[in-house]
C-alpha cells in the first residue's frame, strides 16, 4: 500500500491530510526573495485586508503556529489567572492541550459546563456564570469559550450561539470561540464569517485552518479593539510572531481566495454525509450524535473494528467509551474513498 493510500484510508483526524496545492504554491511564491520581518511585509499586510473584508469590519489578526496557541494566547487576553473558563466538558482546550490555557492564562480554571451533543446547554451557563461571583475563595466567571464545529461534529447554530453569549454578557462574561473546524460550520450552516462570529457575541476568535488545508498556519482573530495591543504582546511573549511570518500568511492567504477555505469544508463535510448514510444501512453499526460537520462517532462490532483495522483502515476506537469509534473525513478524501471503505465494512459485516 502507497503513502497516499495509507492516507486515504485514514480517519484519525483531518489534521492527517496534507496541504492544498494552493497554500503550497503561495508559500514557494513568498520564499522567492527578501521581505520585511514579523508580518510587517505586503503580503501579510494584504492577507490581513482580507480578514477585514471577511469579517465585515476592522479586526486585529494574529497568526499562529498551533490551535493551542491561538487558544492560549486568546483565552490568556480575556480572564484574570484567578479567572475560570466556561467551556463544554468535551472541548478541546480541557481535554487536549496539556494545560496550556492554564500555562498561557497563569492559573485561570477551566470548568466544564454540560449540555448534550457538545454544545453547551443555556441554563446550565446561568446556572455557571453566577455561581460563588465575588467570593474571593473561588475562581470568578471570566469566559465562556465555544467550540465551533465541537469536538463531535455538532455545530451551533446562530441562535444558539446568540443565546449562549446573551447570558455571558449578562454575567459580565467575555466570549471565545474555538473555530479549528470554523469552515466547517460555515459550509454547514451556510452563514457568513461574521454571523458566526462578532455579530454572535464572539470577542475572539481561534481561527483554524491547519484541519483544512494549510500547513503551520492558524490566527487569532480579534474583534475588540481594546484587546489588540495586549493579544499582540502575548503574542510575541507566547513565540509566535515568527520573523518570516510571510510564509504563514501565504499560507492563510491561499487559503481565502477564491473561497478555498469554504469548499474544501464543505467538500469534507459530504464526505461526512456520504459515510454516515452508508453506515447507518450496515448490520450491527449504530451511527451515535448529531452530523453537522465532518465528524462522525459509531458504535462499531469488535470483529468490524479489528477487521478494519487489518485491511489498513486508521481511526480512534474506544477512546470514548467501548465499542465507540470515530471517523473524521477531509478535503483529501474522495467519494471513492469513502465508497471503498462502506464496501469493506458491508463485507465484514455480512460476513459476520
Amino acid at each position: 500500500m502507497t503513502g497516499s493510500e495509507q492516507l486515504l484510508r485514514g480517519y484519525l483526524s483531518d489534521n492527517a491530510a496534507g496541504a492544498a496545492p494552493e497554500v503550497l504554491a503561495a508559500v514557494a511564491a513568498a520564499a522567492a526573495g527578501p521581505a520585511a520581518p514579523y508580518g510587517t511585509d505586503p503580503l501579510s499586510q494584504a492577507v490581513y485586508r482580507r480578514f477585514e473584508e471577511l469579517f465585515e469590519r476592522p479586526v486585529a489578526v494574529f497568526p499562529v503556529s498551533t490551535g493551542s496557541a491561538a487558544n492560549g494566547i486568546a483565552l490568556a487576553a480575556l480572564t484574570p489567572p484567578w479567572g475560570s473558563v466556561l467551556a463544554h466538558p468535551d472541548a478541546h482546550i480541557d481535554n487536549d492541550e496539556a494545560g496550556a490555557p492554564e500555562f498561557f492564562t497563569n492559573g485561570a480554571k477551566i470548568v466544564p459546563v454540560g449540555g448534550a451533543h457538545s454544545k453547551i446547554d443555556p441554563e446550565a451557563l446561568r446556572a455557571a456564570a453566577g455561581r460563588k461571583r465575588g467570593d474571593v475563595h473561588s475562581v470568578q466567571p471570566s469566559v465562556l469559550s465555544i467550540t465551533q464545529a465541537t469536538e463531535t461534529g455538532s455545530v451551533y447554530s446562530v441562535a444558539e450561539l446568540e443565546t449562549l453569549t446573551g447570558i455571558a454578557g449578562e454575567a459580565g462574561l467575555r466570549v471565545h470561540m474555538d473555530g479549528a473546524r470554523f469552515a466547517n460550520a460555515l459550509a454547514a450552516l451556510g452563514a457568513t464569517p461574521a454571523e458566526l462570529s462578532w455579530r454572535s457575541g464572539v470577542d475572539v476568535l481561534s481561527f483554524g485552518a491547519t484541519k483544512n488545508g494549510t500547513m503551520t498556519a492558524d490566527a487569532i482573530v480579534c474583534f475588540d479593539p481594546a484587546l489588540a495591543t495586549e493579544l499582540a504582546f502575548r503574542h510575541k511573549r507566547g513565540g509566535q510572531l515568527t520573523a518570516k511570518m510571510r510564509f504563514q500568511t501565504a499560507q492563510l492567504g491561499a487559503y481565502l481566495t477564491d473561497d478555498l477555505w469554504l469548499r474544501s469544508a464543505a467538500h469534507a463535510n459530504a464526505m461526512a454525509e456520504r459515510l454516515r448514510a452508508g453506515l447507518a444501512a450496515a448490520p450491527g453499526v449504530r451511527v451515535a450524535g448529531e452530523l453537522g460537520a465532518n465528524i462522525l462517532f459509531c458504535h462499531f462490532p469488535a470483529a468490524l473494528t479489528a477487521g478494519l483495522r487489518e485491511r489498513g483502515y486508521a481511526f480512534y476506537a474506544d477512546r470514548w467509551e467501548p465499542g465507540v469509534v470515530r471517523l473524521v473525513t477531509s478535503f483529501a478524501h474522495r467519494p471513492a474513498d469513502i465508497d471503498d471503505l462502506l464496501a469493506a465494512v458491508r463485507a465484514l459485516t455480512q460476513n459476520a
